[in-house]
């Protein structure tokens, strides 16, 4: 894929549907009672995973394009696979199911691809033990394929050492069958979806601080869900709209729940020109249309509780802070680097071979913007977010920018160079 620079972006889109929130509605439809019905769910290679795992089970989901339909057995519906589960390179899907399947009646190994065998699982595998589980890193190393022995689980507490939404809610999963409340308390708030659906599906969940606790359940029932817009998908829009001189877009219908949001509140911080349109409270997903323009950008410093709002967002913050005037400090974002690739390292490589003055920390990088940024060479690392960072980053440099691996964006989102492409001529 070869990208240039864009004389501007203009127009308005609809992003696809939250990649969090579908991969969870087909799993809580699974093991509730009853239909469940998905809307603008994401059509990309993870969701689709996430489908193909539970059919595997016994779980029979229609699959219309737009819509799912998921018709559920019940939290003890499931049946044992015939085969290996595959996540695909998923790490939602792989860590969440364990979660459900460390609770059931029958066996099962999970695997994935390449990226997803190196990724740590021991952050599920520690608690779910705690809770009476069996679940064995076949290989010893920590990682897929896991083999997962049901049986029993009980309810514990939990302090986790990272902020992470699938470690928080593969322990609330197998909550779900304990028996006696379970309780994880994390350093920061991570994304809060599964807390949010699973009170629509019937389950008792609450929350203080930065614990979240969940009681078991005798059973969930089906319901609608309204997939809004993934804010991590609209993100390359918004980096792109603040960054190409001339640029205005409008972003239709995008998720703004305040655990995603932080990469708004860091444009803003650095002086972007951001609105919030037609905001709405949904079925607890908060969304609104974000109208973005160009506009002059200065440096800021981003870390600490802010970093699990904008994980996913931080490889295009660093861009746009290449363009910012002064400095911009990424710290706290360790968790960067077991990613689908090591993101810092990739993102270090990669601006600087544009041309951008930008330095490698432990747990993140200085970036010093100002700097006038030429095409280079990408390797993506087949990692989506990467290879759309990059996409974007080259509408900015002079000369002509190719990406490696380019088609790995259809993992999260199948048409975004021709959004990409559809704006610019706009």
């Amino acid at each position: 894929m070869e990208l240039k620079r864009a004389s501007h972006l203009k127009g308005e889109i609809r992003v696809p549907g939250d990649k969090s929130i579908s991969h969870r509605a087909v799993m809580f439809g699974s093991i509730a009672e009853g239909l469940t019905e998905i809307h603008n769910f994401l059509q990309g290679a993870d969701c689709l995973s996430t489908i193909a795992c539970f059919e595997k089970m016994g779980i029979d989901i229609e699959n219309k394009g737009g819509q799912v339909l998921v018709h559920g057995r019940g939290l003890h519906g499931l049946k044992a696979p015939r085969e290996i589960l595959d996540c695909g390179n998923s790490g939602t899907t792989t860590r969440l199911i364990s979660g459900i399947l460390c609770a059931q009646e029958f066996d099962v190994t999970l695997t994935g691809d390449e990226s997803i065998c190196k990724r740590p699982m021991k952050r599920i595998m520690d608690p779910l033990t705690m809770m009476g589980a069996h679940i064995t890193s076949i290989k010893g190393n920590g990682c897929a394929p896991l083999f997962i022995k049901g049986g029993p689980v009980h309810g514990i507490h939990y302090d986790s050492r990272v902020a992470s939404a699938q470690v928080k809610s593969a322990i609330m999963l197998a909550g779900l069958y304990a028996d006696s409340p379970t309780s994880i308390t994390e350093p920061y708030v991570s994304r809060n979806h599964s807390e949010l659906m699973l009170r629509l599906f019937g389950a008792q969940v609450s929350t203080e601080g930065t614990t979240a606790v969940i009681k078991p359940a005798s059973e969930l029932h089906g319901n609608q869900v309204m997939v809004p817009g993934d804010i991590s998908s609209a993100a390359y829009f918004i980096a792109g709209g603040l960054m190409v001189p001339g640029s205005e877009v409008l972003i239709r219908n995008v998720g703004i729940n305040p655990t995603r949001d932080g990469i708004l509140r860091v444009c803003r911080d650095m002086g972007a020109h951001i609105e919030l349109l037609n905001v709405s409270g949904g079925t607890g997903e908060q969304t609104a249309d974000i109208l973005v323009r160009h506009g002059s950008l200065h440096g800021t410093v981003i870390g600490g509780a802010v970093i699990p709002t904008l994980i996913d967002e931080l490889p295009v913050i660093a861009s746009m802070a290449c363009l910012a005037e002064g400095e911009t400090i990424i710290r706290d974002a360790g968790e960067l680097k077991v990613k689908e690739s090591n993101r810092i390292a990739v993102m270090v490589q990669g601006l600087t071979a544009m041309g951008a003055d930008v330095t490698e920390t432990e747990d993140g990088m200085i970036i010093r913007g100002g700097a006038p940024l030429h095409g280079a060479v990408i390797d993506s690392r087949k990692d989506h977010r990467i290879a759309m960072t990059f996409a974007v980053t080259a509408l900015c440099a002079d000369g002509i920018t190719e990406i490696k691996d380019a088609d790995c964006v259809n993992i999260s989102y199948p048409g975004f160079y021709s959004d990409l492409k559809r704006l610019a001529q706009g």
